[in-house]
């Protein structure tokens, strides 16, 4: 095993080979990661500034200080300047900045995606975009789908509601496109414009709490899926996907509809959550792979905060090492929801990983969606 997860194996017990595996599996694991790209727009937000700001208009909250310094953020990035974030803003103040950032990150990621691949507009055989944050129709991937040229029979399939599991949700709704045909290319992008959402005059723990840890950007995938006989090459496997939303558990995270905007819906239990269910629920998704949590080389975790890392590390009895990735983009870029995932996938092929990875990311519902990422 890898050192990110320092786990040791004897050579008898190491993992079979990728083909091996999904044979065993029988999951369709053709379909291959061509590249990764993220994006952030151009508001750089300390930590410390924010928190200033923030006691400034809500001094009953002095004592809570040390949240912010606790959350391991140091900045975060914003589509709008701190001084819009604290003023009070109504619904088509916020739509009107979604509709001209969001577009605007998910071109930038798209055409990265294309320059990296070398996958032309034309090529293009499916788009798929994910946000919780803001609502446009015609949706973003119409848009995007416009820009970019696509053909006039790209597959769109808009997403959401999937909050901070959008990032590997809608991943497994782009393979499965791309596993329709072989050599389809699926475009995947996510965009979250938290920023935009926050609501001054709300004056509860929850809203003070997200104001500790959101921010903007954009992140995504090119998938292609293979062709009989193909080899993957050096590009990463795309496997197993999963989900598990435990019952009656739809108020832990989400959004109220408010006269103003989106309220905030966060549950101090998430990181209980994360400690005491996160274990049963990845035991059986990797049985179901043929696989158990030794088998891993690696962890692409959704740093959903501070708490919500130091929980999955306890659950899953591992070492800090083993979300390293997950905390330096949480440092740099604080919760983005969905798009933050794939900044740590980001992070972590930088290093030319080996073996198999689990992608995994709480959201509403209560959810965690799963995936495993091959790179051989």
């Amino acid at each position: 095993m890898s050192e990110t997860l320092v786990r040791p194996r004897s050579r008898a017990a190491r993992r079979p080979s990728r083909k091996a595996t999904i044979e065993r599996s029988g999951a369709e694991c053709d379909v291959v990661i061509a590249g990764v790209a993220t994006a952030v727009p151009g508001h750089v937000i300390a930590q410390d500034d924010f928190l200033e700001r923030t006691l400034e208009l809500a001094p009953e909250f002095s004592s809570f200080r040390q949240l912010f310094g606790n959350t391991g953020i140091s900045k975060r990035h914003a589509a709008v300047p701190l001084d819009w974030i604290m003023h009070q803003h109504g619904w088509v103040e916020r739509n009107e900045v979604f509709r001209k950032a969001a577009p605007r990150l998910v071109e930038e990621v798209a055409r990265d995606l294309m320059a990296k691949t070398g996958i032309d507009a034309e090529d293009i055989d499916a788009v798929v975009v994910a946000c919780t944050t803001g609502i446009a129709v015609p949706s973003l991937d119409a848009g995007l789908a416009n820009r970019l040229g696509l053909r006039p029979d790209v597959e769109r399939l808009p997403l959401f509601g999937l909050g901070c599991a959008g990032g590997v949700t809608g991943l497994a709704r782009a393979a499965n496109l791309a596993r329709a045909r072989p050599g389809r290319n699926v475009l995947f992008v996510t965009v979250e414009l938290c920023t935009i959402n926050g609501r001054v005059r709300d004056r509860r723990m929850a809203n003070f709490i997200s104001a500790a840890l959101f921010g903007d950007g954009a992140a995504g995938v090119m998938l292609r899926s293979l062709s009989p006989g193909e080899s993957p090459g050096n590009s990463p496997l795309l496997g197993e996907t999963g989900e598990y939303m435990w019952p009656e558990s739809e108020a832990v995270m989400g959004w109220s509809i408010e006269e103003d905007g989106f309220g905030v819906v966060i549950s101090p239990e998430i990181p209980r959550f994360a400690r005491d269910r996160l274990g049963p629920a990845l035991d059986e998704f990797l049985a179901r792979a043929g696989l158990r949590l030794s088998d891993l080389d690696g962890i692409v975790l959704h740093p959903g905060g501070r708490k919500v890392l130091e929980a999955a590390e306890i659950a899953l009895d591992l070492p800090r090492i083993a979300f390293r990735h997950s905390w330096e983009v949480l440092g740099d870029f604080g919760n983005m929801s969905s798009p933050t995932v794939l900044f740590v996938l980001a992070q972590t092929m930088r290093e030319r990983p080996s073996g198999r990875h689990l992608m995994a990311a709480f959201g509403p519902g209560f959810t965690v969606s799963l995936a495993l990422v091959d790179f051989g």
